[in-house]
This record gives structure tokens, C-alpha cells and sequence, in this order.
């Protein structure tokens, strides 16, 4: 009787466990992130900043060995 007693008190504090767990709110959606430029067209815009630069460059190593 006792085993009984102890099993069904058991099995009651587990039902009411399972039933007082409070179930996660649902992430909110990720907004949406702009589209990157094209590839080709960043390419071309780094390529020109990389021979500008390398412009300057050589423009600044012609007048430094020119002093």
C-alpha cells in the first residue's frame, strides 16, 4: 500500500512538472540584409582604387628619387 502511495505521488508530481513548463517564444525573423553589388562591377571599382593607388605611388617614388 505504501509502494502504491508512493508510486502514484510520483507519477502526480511528474505529471504537474510536465505540465508547468512554459514553452519558448518563437526568434523573431532576421530582418532582411541588402543585396551586395554585383561581383564584376566590384571587382572593376577595386581594381581602378588599386592602380589609382598604385599611381600614387610611383608617383610619389619618382619625386622622392628626383630630391
Amino acid at each position: 500500500m505504501n509502494k502504491s502511495i508512493l508510486l502514484a505521488s510520483l507519477l502526480a508530481a511528474a505529471a504537474l512538472t510536465a505540465c508547468s513548463k512554459k514553452e519558448e517564444a518563437a526568434p523573431a525573423p532576421a530582418p532582411e540584409v541588402a543585396a551586395p553589388a554585383p561581383a564584376p562591377e566590384a571587382a572593376s571599382a577595386a581594381a581602378s582604387a588599386v592602380a589609382d593607388a598604385a599611381s600614387a605611388v610611383a608617383d610619389a617614388a619618382a619625386s622622392a628619387a628626383s630630391k
